[in-house]
């Protein structure tokens, strides 16, 4: 039964999503636009600009979603609507060889010491996918280690889940996913550094790659210690595995070499997504040239996209980098956002209210107040899907736009200015009021 809106402000929007969910799965072309995990009818926009977003129903919206993470300088900005005006009059796709790619490549290879050769895609998964494709040609094994509350992209072998024990057989997430496909995915928790020295002790000569998101934020915002990820990353070269970084939501994001500069540490491999593009659907995988030399047409192992580098992409998201730089954008963002997550926790404490908000440079989650930090999904409070989607509703009823899931971090842009994150601010504090 398709849900009943949620206000008579959103009835275009209930009849946009009734007819979606006749010619679409769930009426969505990714599942958590559905609301599966608030509840209600979700909202249909018409247009976006800077830091708000605008519904078919003429409501307008302060947007922390920021497509979940690349637009960095709000929807729209007018530098790089320049540069996509000006690729969509050159052309909108080639098929064949072209300078723009080449321009973007060399820009993010001359800032990044750990690329010495990437390869563009057009999504996070596609770029993750190839990366272990090439870690496991590389090293001749089969198994990857990944993390508990991490998610890689819907690739058949990271859409798993632990078994039993440490680093017993693992069981997909999803159905059509086979088990032998699903066996060759271990998986460890979070902020344990035994857990993995005992993994590695028992399959360390079957393990390609170990990936890990250095700042995982797919499923909440899990701050790791420098101290884990360190000691993760030993252990893997100590056992001939190679280490891939997958920093399709870090990168570029909370700086401009993401979390590998911030922990000044070098992957053999890494992935990137959302932000590269600018808003457009480009992703890449890189890291050492011998690496990435074993990649078709030059090595063996084959990759390959009709859509790839897309000029439009490109040009998009080179102006959207070289903004970035040239703004000084990381201080600013980091500035903004520490300001905005202050004067909420100030209040939310100061009220007696049991929400706070964590960050990460220009990322940040609102949830239940913990003791402690979150580091592992298991130390999110049990009532945390519920005390969000209520709180979500009512913050969506004032006017802002969330992440529309308990486990979805949201993002700030440049575009959000201090009448805009003032306004957010009493929203906020009133939904979660009235929330809980």
């Amino acid at each position: 039964m398709t849900p009943k809106p949620t206000s008579t402000a959103n009835i275009l929007s209930h009849q946009y999503f009734e007819r979606a969910s006749r010619v679409s799965p769930g009426g969505v072309h990714s599942p958590v636009r559905a609301f599966k995990g608030v509840g209600g009818t979700p909202v249909f926009f018409r247009s976006a600009q800077g830091g708000t977003l605008t519904s078919v129903d003429g409501r307008e919206y302060i947007d922390f979603c920021q497509s979940f993470g690349p637009l960095m300088l709000g929807h729209r900005d007018p530098d790089v609507s320049e540069a996509v005006r000006e690729a969509i009059e050159t052309a909108w796709s080639f098929g064949a060889c072209e300078p723009y790619s080449l321009e973007l490549a060399e820009w993010i290879i001359s800032r990044l010491p750990w690329v010495e050769m990437l390869r563009f895609v057009s999504s996070g998964t596609e770029a993750v996918m190839s990366a272990l494709r090439v870690a496991r040609a590389a090293t001749n094994r089969n198994r990857i280690l990944k993390f508990e509350g991490c998610y890689h992209g819907h690739s058949d072998s990271l859409l798993v889940k632990a078994g039993s024990g440490l680093a017993g057989e693992s069981a997909s997430s999803s159905a059509g996913v086979s088990d032998n496909v699903a066996s060759d995915t271990l998986v460890a928790p979070l902020d344990d550094e035994q857990a993995v020295r005992e993994i590695f002790g028992r399959f360390g000569k079957e393990i390609a790659a170990v990936i890990l998101e250095p700042l995982p934020a797919n499923y909440g915002l899990l701050v790791q210690r420098r101290e884990f990820i360190e000691e993760t990353v030993r252990v893997a070269r100590a056992h001939g595995a190679l280490v891939v970084f997958d920093e399709v939501i870090s990168g570029f994001r909370v700086a401009l070499g993401g979390m590998a500069e911030v922990l000044g540490m070098r992957p053999d491999l890494v992935t990137y997504g959302k932000v590269i593009g600018g808003g457009f659907p480009v992703a890449a995988y890189g890291g050492r040239k011998d690496l990435m030399e074993l990649v078709a047409p030059v090595g063996p192992v084959y990759q390959a996209g009709t859509l790839s580098a897309n000029p439009v992409g490109m040009r998009a998201g080179l102006a959207t980098l070289q903004k970035l730089e040239a703004v000084d954008a990381y201080d600013q963002l980091e500035q903004k956002t520490k300001g905005f997550c202050d004067r909420l926790n100030s209040e939310l404490q100061s009220r007696g209210l049991p929400f706070e908000a964590a960050r990460q440079a220009s990322i940040f989650w609102l949830h239940l107040k913990t003791e402690k930090p979150i580091r592992r999904i298991e130390q999110i409070p049990s009532e945390s899907s519920a005390a969000f989607a209520r709180m979500f509703h009512a913050a969506l009823d004032r006017g802002v736009y969330l992440a529309p899931s308990a486990f979805e971090v949201n993002f700030m842009s440049l575009a959000h200015s201090d009448e805009l994150l003032e306004r957010a601010q009493e929203a906020i504090l009133a939904a979660v009021e009235g929330a809980l």
